[in-house]
């Protein structure tokens, strides 16, 4: 029997949300169909960063790996989606302590929302920098939200991605984890070989165990 697929990607189109300053999507064609052309052919634009994506450590810091260049394992492998809806401005430990009483394993998903926002919204939820330290101390590669970073929209320092680099993580934000029940699966969110990029677009999918 084939196993339940969870699609948590949102649709990256011309009103996704983004970062203020980021370069938003925006499709064009090259050719179209016609007596004199057998195909359709587009060009597309696009920070990144738009949509279900994978930052790069080179988002965060000069001199290390792009996203052409970072170990593809930490995207694909047993997961666990823990659900903290209305935490507030910041994920804590305590908002995650029920869903670690089996060891974790190396992919956690926090979901966040209620419901995805489909605009920007720049009070999200973000990681507090020590529940980034204390999963990577219990085993856990990579990290995961549905909002738009692991910091808020304010932050300057940036202590949750500095927490990501110190630590060897890495992250995926703006999944959409409206449908998906607290428990294990499958993730597989693989990154586009993009040569110096500062991250990557990825089809983010979860799959039943």
């Amino acid at each position: 029997m084939n196993k339940r697929l969870w699609d948590i990607s949102p649709l990256v189109a011309e009103d996704a949300p983004i970062f203020p300053g980021d370069e938003p999507y925006a499709l064009r064609w090259t050719a179209r169909l016609s007596p004199d052309c057998p195909v359709n052919l587009s060009a597309i634009t696009m920070s990144p960063h738009v949509g279900a994506h994978a930052d790069a450590p080179l988002h965060y810091a000069d001199g290390v790996a792009s996203a052409a260049e970072v170990d593809l394992q930490a995207y694909l492998g047993p997961c666990r989606v823990i659900h903290a809806i209305g935490c507030g401005p910041l994920i804590r430990i305590e908002d995650l302590q029920h869903a670690a009483s089996a060891p974790l394993p190396e992919r956690v998903l926090v979901r966040c929302c209620a419901r995805a926002d489909t605009v920007w919204n720049p009070d999200f939820t973000a990681y507090a920098p020590e529940t980034v330290e204390w999963l990577a101390a219990h085993g856990v590669k990579l990290i995961g939200l549905d909002t738009p970073s692991v910091d808020p929209a304010s932050s300057k320092s940036l202590a949750s991605h500095q927490q990501l680099l110190r630590l060897n993580l890495r992250v995926l934000e703006n999944l959409v984890l409206d449908e998906v029940p607290e428990g294990d699966y499958e993730l597989i969110a693989l990154p586009l070989k993009l040569a110096g990029a500062c991250a990557s677009p990825v089809r983010a999918v979860l799959r039943e165990l």
